[in-house]
């Protein structure tokens, strides 16, 4: 069997398991032979290995047979070289277009520290991850990422992940998602291989869990990493995490886990401005010059997608792509009745959505107080009326329930935010500072 025939077979499983577990658990093989039927593949571990044999394996050899290899039965052995290395094997043998790996998750070659726009949203952010992708001491552990999604958290991962491993090739760095550490302790409690679990996640260097919010609620899980992180913090090895909210926002998270994570920096990365956008457009068109020479761009159509595509990033460059791959294929200038007409229904779906946390933070910075006063259990009036202008605005400007925004100020009564929504009316009648105040925040917002 060729290795072209073996590609031939990865582009079926590729489209019949899906990009993730395609490239979670097909794509770290490298397939070696065929000896006497049996077709050997490499692996990165021995975990991986266990798990495509156990749930892929038929699948692959009932396709290497239909491709006309001679296959009964699939073996999947680590390679030799390094049971824990810092680069995946590939399914070819050479190396992969783009993505790379450490042993865990693969990573995307793309997701680098030079291909991160960088913007006031994102800046602290952006500095605390090239602090620790340096691998000096150790100077705050964890260092916790959250935001919304299409922000840059998993870029900003994988950024790390590339620059550690790139400086220092003697670090174990280990990157993974929580759906994966759960997965993986789950199968170990099965296999009675709480041992090797143990071993693994504790003798790493570096151990970064992107998306840490889905251990949230799984009880036995969250032990586990409680006493991993525990362990590892004590060696004083670096960890690195990921959310979609900040560490005392997450629901049923653990207390002391909540604690351990805010224990470190916590950095947010805040939604994306409109010069953040915009810069992050001009990227993606200087990226396109080889690939689409020739083809113009109309002054004014990168300003209009920074305005109109305002909340998902992955979204606002996925509609670049699919404007100039429409431009080329039709052989027009990109205009921007063009980009109306190609992107109607990214238009439609990205209708300006402002948000509670939107709202918050921009009201704490209005009255230059902290959004943690603003939110939390304080009366005093410095704090209170803020409070009470950032609830009227959720109440007019947003979809969210009264016990919704009560939830997300600091968990109070909906009755509160009702006399809260109605002080703010009748202060907006017979104050002109509260009006003014009122106007001057929707228009920031609505910006």
């Amino acid at each position: 069997m060729t290795d072209e025939t073996w590609g031939t077979v990865l582009e079926t499983l590729r489209d019949q398991l899906g990009a993730n577990t395609f490239s979670n658990w097909i794509e770290p093989l490298s397939f070696s032979d065929v000896t006497d039927g049996v077709a050997t593949f490499h692996v990165p571990t021995n975990f991986m290995g266990n798990y495509v044999a156990q749930n892929y394996s038929e699948q692959i050899v009932y396709l290497m047979n239909r491709s006309g290899a001679d296959v009964s039965r699939a073996k999947f052995a680590v390679a030799q070289k390094s049971a824990c290395p810092t680069s995946k094997p590939t399914t070819t043998g050479q190396p992969p277009a783009n993505t790379a790996a450490v042993p865990g998750a693969p990573l995307d070659a793309r997701f680098t520290f030079d291909r991160f726009v960088v913007g006031k949203p994102n800046e602290l952010a952006f500095a605390a991850a090239k602090r620790v992708a340096e691998g000096g001491p150790v100077t705050f552990n964890p260092l916790f990422l959250y935001g919304g999604v299409g922000l840059g958290k998993t870029h900003l991962m994988h950024a790390i992940a590339h620059e550690l491993t790139a400086r220092r090739s003697d670090l174990n760095v280990l990157y993974l998602s929580a759906e994966q550490f759960m997965y993986r302790f789950v199968t170990a409690l099965r296999e009675n291989s709480m041992m090797d679990f143990k071993h693994m996640f504790r003798s790493v260097d570096i151990l970064m869990v992107d998306d840490v919010q889905f251990i949230a609620g799984k009880g036995s899980t969250q032990e586990e990493f409680f006493h991993t992180f525990n362990a590892l913090v004590d060696q004083n090895k670096q960890i690195i995490i990921s959310a979609d909210r900040a560490p005392g926002e997450i629901k049923d998270l653990e207390e002391r886990i909540k604690s351990r994570l805010q224990s470190g920096l916590v950095v947010d990365l805040h939604p994306t401005d409109y010069e953040l956008r915009l810069g992050i457009l001009q990227s993606k068109v200087r990226a396109y010059r080889e690939q689409y020479a020739g083809l113009v761009i109309a002054d004014g159509v990168l300003e209009f997608l920074a305005h109109r595509i305002s909340t998902n990033v992955r979204v606002l460059e996925g509609a670049l792509t699919r404007l100039y791959a429409f431009a080329s294929l039709v052989g027009k200038e990109i205009t921007l009745e063009l980009a109306q007409d190609c992107l109607s229904d990214i238009l439609r779906a990205s209708d300006r959505k402002i948000t509670v946390e939107e709202i918050q933070r921009k009201v704490s910075e209005h009255y230059n107080i902290r959004l943690s006063d603003m939110i939390g259990p304080k009366r005093v009036r410095a704090y209170a009326r803020p409070r009470q202008i950032a609830m009227w605005l959720c109440k007019q400007m947003t979809s969210r329930s009264l016990p919704e925004i009560g939830r997300r100020f600091g968990g109070r009564d909906h009755t509160t935010v009702m006399h809260g929504v109605k002080r703010v009316e009748e202060l907006k009648t017979i104050d002109s500072q509260i009006s003014d105040d009122l106007e001057m925040l929707r228009r920031a917002l609505e910006a």
